[in-house]
């Protein structure tokens, strides 16, 4: 049985090495580490391997984040995968830069992408990396920094704590798919 790993981010050269799409730059690292390219498919970016005998795709919906719901349900009805196949890759700001975390439910913890996606499939069932990107300032500051940090890049020093989290959040996300397929059995 086919799961897919769908890497959260905006489309578009502006926003390719964003914050926000911390998601879409751990599925660059999957498709290095299967070998895999993206193509575009029905207005996402796809990638199709195996790991470990399990059948993978990446998918990078080319949405933008706040209505990604519609662009993931599309794409999972398209590959026939039920929300237990999928595996949300994304970026969090309220996670420390660099750390990264696995969450199997819950809510959408403020992340609009992830919200639109569980509302959508109409679960929070849904197994998560969330890879931190840090907040720039308290969570009481002018929503509009916030955005401003989360659209902004990567300064040149952060580059190699989030390149070893990104590099983390793939192994967890390969880890996910090992799981979940050998319960199928």
């Amino acid at each position: 049985m086919a799961q897919a790993i769908i890497g959260l981010g905006n489309p578009g050269p502006e926003y390719r090495d964003t914050r926000h799409n911390a998601g879409a730059r751990v599925l660059d690292v999957l498709a290095k580490k299967l070998r895999v390219r993206f193509q575009r498919s029905g207005g996402h970016l796809v990638a199709h391997g195996t790991w470990r005998g399990h059948t993978v795709y990446l998918i990078k919906p080319q949405c933008f984040m706040n209505v990604m719901g519609p662009s993931v349900a599309r794409a999972t009805r398209k590959l026939k995968l039920a929300p237990p196949d999928l595996v949300l890759v994304y970026d969090d700001l309220d996670l420390p830069l660099g750390k990264v975390r696995l969450r199997l439910r819950g809510s959408a913890g403020g992340h609009n992408g992830v919200r639109s996606v569980i509302a959508t499939l109409g679960t929070d069932q849904l197994r998560r990396i969330k890879v931190g990107i840090g907040r720039p300032v308290a969570p009481e500051r002018p929503r509009e920094e916030v955005v401003d940090h989360v659209l902004s890049g990567f300064e040149p020093e952060e580059l190699p704590v989030i390149q070893v989290a990104c590099t983390e959040a793939a192994n967890q996300a390969l880890k996910q798919i090992e799981a979940h397929g050998a319960r199928r059995f």
